[in-house]
């Protein structure tokens, strides 16, 4: 139990007396105004493999569970159910789903209970059934009261969290329309900006509309007349703002706001210690971008002293760590990652970037298995397995990786590169050509695909055209630096397969250059 304390108390909270918290983060100690963090919408799979690892650990074979009224289950449920009918052996835990049960009865709780629910759910991460009992909390409260707006303000953030754009934009049109309340006011415009700011598709953001509203909270925080309700306010906006500079690629104006920020945050004393571990953290990311990796580690280690069981901040300084080429630091952090709450599918994939790196393919090959067995919609999981599985000439198995991958992303250059890498060592240079091509059409500066079509075409007797495709590649591919093995190892490559193409065009001179580029980085 004590590994799983975490998902057993989100899922049960009435077994909080059996099962101690053996993992406490710092939110479960705040005051509701200082419980800044909204967990990600995916924080609900992490629940929900955690939960199936213990049931499946636990439950002795043989053991079956019957749902009724599947059909009114609460998205969170559903998940839930699907992970552990995927993960758990029919053999030691069957479940059947009917979609008959009795009547649901109408929801007759107060807004006092309806609140307690909306409270808790908010803080697991249930978004779904924040957005459907906020809703309902705020037909129970007076419209533009104290209560009515805590409905508003967690019904419009589950909203937005969950991808439901335009009914948080309705949620926060109403608080304008209802409220006069300049701290209502000044979260509403907040909200609204990062609406567009936060977009996931770069396309869909309107970061000059998001630049309009978050002006519009700073002016309205600006005037709150609480000193430490303004500091806190205001720096909270300008984090906002510093997000927008960034999308636009004002590093140093970001950084700036955040600063600036930090600075309002030091009138607070001790309160919202989350609020000062998300501005250290976002000013570690800035500093890193401007190159200052000493300054970022150091506000890193800060975030994490302030709540060591964020499990972000690991894989964040982790990050950091392996780019730098501190290898044994970084793994140690991704490593704590996995240990600071339920599976968290991007610690075992950034591992196994780094036990590629060293060279432990079998190692690499089972974290990203695993990440795929946890979250089988991770993408850029299939496309790193495939290319160690083509790699490492296990065909068929890197091919089945490239068809679930194409079924999550048609299209998709890095599985195509691979397809076409396959299709040339099987001799079908038809359908290479055909991957190679729409690939590099997909994504025209992605190196390995120019690579592997020169390849296909030396393969097809186009020597011309096998040169100018590999140089391309070359001129493409980033000069790593020398902590760097894996890039070293495709640049050689690169200027190898050159090498062997220029020596069958009669370039002697030109091939052993190559061959000689190809040595030393090797």
């Amino acid at each position: 139990m004590a590994a799983h304390d975490i998902e057993i108390r989100a899922a049960a909270p009435e077994l909080a007396g059996l099962v101690p918290a053996e993992r406490p983060a710092i939110g479960d100690s705040l005051s509701d105004e200082e419980r800044i963090l909204v967990p990600a919408p995916r924080r609900t799979l992490r629940l929900a493999n955690g939960l199936a690892d213990f049931l499946r650990d636990v439950v002795p074979p043989g053991h079956a569970i019957a749902v009724c009224n599947g059909a009114e289950a609460d998205p969170t449920d559903v998940e839930l159910l699907d992970v552990m009918m995927r993960r758990i052996p029919p053999a030691t835990l069957t479940i059947t789903v009917y979609s008959g049960g009795p009547e649901p009865s109408p929801d007759t709780r107060s807004a006092d209970d309806l609140w307690a629910l909306v409270d808790r759910c908010m803080r697991e991460g249930f978004l779904h059934a924040v957005a459907e009992l906020g809703e309902r909390g705020m037909t129970r409260t007076e419209p533009g009261g104290a209560r009515w707006w805590r409905f508003a303000q967690r019904t419009a953030t589950a909203l937005g969290g969950l991808g439901r754009r335009d009914e948080a934009r309705a949620v926060w049109d109403l608080v304008r329309l209802t409220s006069q309340d300049p701290a209502m006011h000044a979260a509403a415009a907040y909200g609204t900006a990062m609406l567009d700011a936060r977009h996931p598709d770069p396309a869909q953001r309107d970061l000059t509309r998001a630049r309009g509203w978050i002006n519009q909270a700073i002016a309205i925080s600006t005037l709150l007349p609480d000193p430490a309700e303004r500091a806190f306010k205001l720096g909270f906006d300008r984090n906002g703002l510093a997000l927008i500079e960034l999308r636009e690629g004002r590093f140093g104006a970001a950084l700036s706001l955040v600063e600036s920020a930090m600075e309002l945050a030091r009138e607070l004393g001790e309160r919202h210690p989350l609020h000062r571990m998300v501005l250290l953290a976002n000013r570690a990311q800035l500093l890193a971008g401007l190159g200052h990796a000493k300054e970022a580690l150091d506000d890193h280690g800060a975030a994490i002293a302030i709540d060591p069981g964020f499990p972000d901040s690991y894989l964040e300084r982790g990050n950091l760590l392996f780019k730098l080429g501190r290898q044994e630091e970084a793994l140690a952090d991704f490593e704590r990652a996995m240990r600071a709450g339920p599976p968290l599918p991007e610690a075992y994939y950034n591992r196994a970037e780094l036990r590629t790196v060293r060279g432990d393919t079998e190692g690499a090959l089972a974290d990203l298995g695993l990440v795929i067995e946890l979250d089988p919609g991770y993408l850029d999981a299939y496309i790193n397995r495939a290319g160690l599985l083509a790699a490492a000439d296990r065909d068929e198995d890197a091919r089945a990786d490239v068809a679930a991958g194409l079924a999550l992303a048609p299209g998709n250059a890095h599985l195509l590169t691979v397809l076409g890498q396959l299709e040339t060592a099987a001799g079908r240079f038809a359908a290479a050509e055909a991957a190679l091509d729409q690939a590099v059409r997909q994504a025209p500066e992605l190196a390995s695909a120019w690579g592997n079509r020169g390849v296909l075409r030396y393969a097809a007797g186009d020597l011309e055209g096998a040169v100018e495709d590999l140089t391309r590649a070359i001129d493409l591919q980033p000069q790593p630096a020398l902590s760097a093995p894996p890039a070293l190892s495709v640049l050689s490559d690169l200027y190898a397969n050159r090498a062997v193409a220029l020596r069958a065009l009669g370039r002697d001179a030109e091939a052993t250059a190559d061959e000689r580029r190809a040595e030393r980085l090797a």
